[in-house]
């Protein structure tokens, strides 16, 4: 409550606080008449954590599978509509597993995907009980591994497990740069949007007969922090001429970010066309990514979020933060999941909580309070309804969208989708116990 009251001091509402209340206590109650206000009402804000805590609970158990063939080890899964090991997924399932006291998770996650590690540094970013699953020719998984084993470790306070894995580590870094780094600017890119985890972004190619590529702000971001990661494991088990070249590394790719990705004259980080090198220019989930690792400078990234994601005609719906600017010709909240999910304007979990480290990050306590609670709401609704959660949500209507409700199983219940969407549970802990899941590499 100290800090609920520092807060309300700060905003000049103390009258409020002593009331417990932190704005209009209707503001989860109805999206669409609160839009433009943040903070809902304190109790409100408790009971949406309590019980999305005490739902978690048995919805947790539903992504944990046993150990099984080629995985030997227990493994983390999207419940629901897909089967597989997967690496983002297990990557923020892991570290919702480290926010709950069981690091382990994320150590065996990383412990299977580093079994599928090739000679060349490939490894695929899905596996199966019958070996790694190829996807996308040459493409390896999203720079996730090195982050996972650190913060799995720091999780276990154990690095002594690092060692033996250290080289292959270096192996997957050395093979990205490799096959998904420019060589003229230093930034990365995905082949096609696909490899992104965002399946159709628009400010990507996300058609196999479009060849363009485009250095992109998500793929550029996730790699430096893979270098920040891997200096401080190289620092953790003793090689400091590792770790200083990692960190050099890092530095220069968030310089050629915010050098070349950034837009001066829109307060963007944008897509280039690699070919071109012009600027493309859609606002999108992975303009926003370079917030949560803190690239861009305070200046610039208050005023980027309040330009865009805190704007209405953007990125801010009724029931949480879009995936695409409402403005974009391209905007919709049609219900796909094959062939690929739609990132399209969907209120996506996964996407807010990753939006709600760089609200944090920059400093806007009420806007992430009020994410959490908006998207705690929509999802404890739709486990109320179903006994599980989607991928993703109408921005506009609250709608539970894909995967939809003719995907059943043989007792003829929604089969749905339990996984990174966990994470909205660290959102409301970190606003309202100080407890955060920001991912940061010490």
């Amino acid at each position: 409550m100290k800090k609920i009251l520092l807060l309300c001091m700060s905003l000049g509402i103390i009258a409020s606080c002593k009331n417990n209340k932190l704005g209009d206590n209707n503001s989860l109650k109805n999206p669409e008449s609160n839009i433009n206000k943040t903070m809902p009402d304190i109790k409100v804000l408790n009971k949406v954590y309590n019980d999305l805590k005490n739902s978690y609970m048995e919805q947790a158990k539903k992504v944990i599978q046993p150990a099984e063939g080629y995985l030997e080890y227990p493994y983390l899964i999207p419940s629901g509509f897909y089967k597989q090991m997967w690496d983002w997924d297990g990557f923020f399932m892991g570290n919702y597993f480290v926010s709950k006291g069981k690091p382990e998770y994320l150590k065996f996650w990383a412990l299977n995907l580093i079994k599928g590690i090739n000679k060349e540094g490939y490894v695929s970013g899905c596996a199966t009980t019958e070996g790694p699953r190829p996807i996308f020719g040459k493409f390896a998984m999203k720079p996730f591994l090195s982050q996972g084993v650190y913060l799995a470790s720091k999780g276990l306070n154990d690095f002594s497990w690092v060692k033996p894995h250290y080289n292959e580590l270096k192996k997957v870094l050395a093979y990205r740069e490799k096959t998904q780094q420019d060589s003229k600017t230093g930034l990365f890119y995905w082949d096609i949007a696909m490899q992104s985890g965002a399946d159709n972004n628009p400010g990507l190619n996300y058609f196999m007969e479009d060849k363009r590529s485009f250095l992109a702000p998500d793929a550029s971001t996730w790699q430096y922090k893979e270098y920040i990661a891997q200096s401080a494991l190289a620092s953790k088990i003793g090689e400091e001429k590792d770790a200083a070249m990692y960190l050099e590394k890092a530095n220069k790719l968030k310089s050629a970010i915010n050098e070349l990705l950034w837009s001066i004259e829109d307060q963007l980080y944008y897509t280039v066309d690699r070919e071109t090198g012009d600027f493309y220019k859609r606002v999108t989930y992975s303009s926003f990514i370079p917030l949560l690792a803190g690239i861009a400078p305070e200046k610039e990234g208050r005023t980027m979020i309040k330009k865009y994601l805190l704007n209405t005609e953007h990125m801010k719906a009724k029931y949480g933060f879009r995936t695409l600017s409402a403005k974009d010709p391209d905007y919709n909240n049609k219900n796909i999941i094959v062939p690929f999910s739609n990132w399209q304007g969907p209120v996506w979990p996964i996407a807010n909580y990753i939006y709600s480290i760089g609200l944090k990050r920059y400093g806007f306590e009420e806007e992430v309070a009020w994410l959490g609670g908006t998207l705690g709401s929509l999802l404890l609704k739709d486990i109320e309804k179903n006994n599980t959660m989607h991928e993703n949500y109408n921005a506009d209507t609250g709608e539970p969208l894909a995967p939809s409700d003719d995907h059943i199983d043989e007792n003829g219940n929604i089969v749905g989708f339990v996984s990174w969407n966990l994470c909205i549970e660290n959102v409301l802990d970190g606003v309202l116990n100080d407890n955060w899941m920001m991912l940061d590499i010490n």
